[in-house]
C-alpha cells in the first residue's frame, strides 16, 4: 500500500509531528512497508488458533487472600495536620 504526500502530512499532523518536506518520501516508503507487513499478517488464517492471555504457559502463583498487616489508621492519622471521621483533610485545589 502506498501513501501519498497528503496522507503523510495528515498522519504527521494527527501525531503532532513536524516533518521536513525532504523527509516525506522517506516516510512514505517506511510507512508503506509497515502497512504491507500488516496486510501480510491479516492474510494469515488464525481461525484454528485459540487466543492467549499470555504468550507463555505459566501459571500465576497466587497468595492466600489474608490480612498481613494490622490497621494502623489511628497511628498514621496522629501525624496528619487535619483529619475528620477517619479521613485526611486537605486544602481544596479545584474550584
Amino acid at each position: 500500500m502506498t501513501l501519498d504526500r497528503k496522507q503523510i502530512e495528515d498522519i504527521a499532523m494527527l501525531a503532532r509531528l513536524s516533518i521536513k518536506e525532504d523527509d516525506i518520501p522517506v516516510h512514505q516508503t517506511e510507512l508503506g512497508e509497515i502497512l504491507k507487513m500488516v496486510e501480510q499478517m491479516k492474510s494469515v488464517d488464525t481461525d484454528a488458533i485459540e487466543p492467549l492471555a499470555h504468550p507463555l504457559e505459566i501459571d500465576a502463583r497466587l497468595r492466600p487472600d489474608t490480612i498481613t498487616e494490622e490497621n494502623q489508621r489511628e497511628k498514621n492519622q496522629k501525624m496528619a495536620p487535619q483529619t475528620q471521621d477517619g479521613y485526611y483533610l486537605v486544602p481544596k485545589v479545584i474550584e
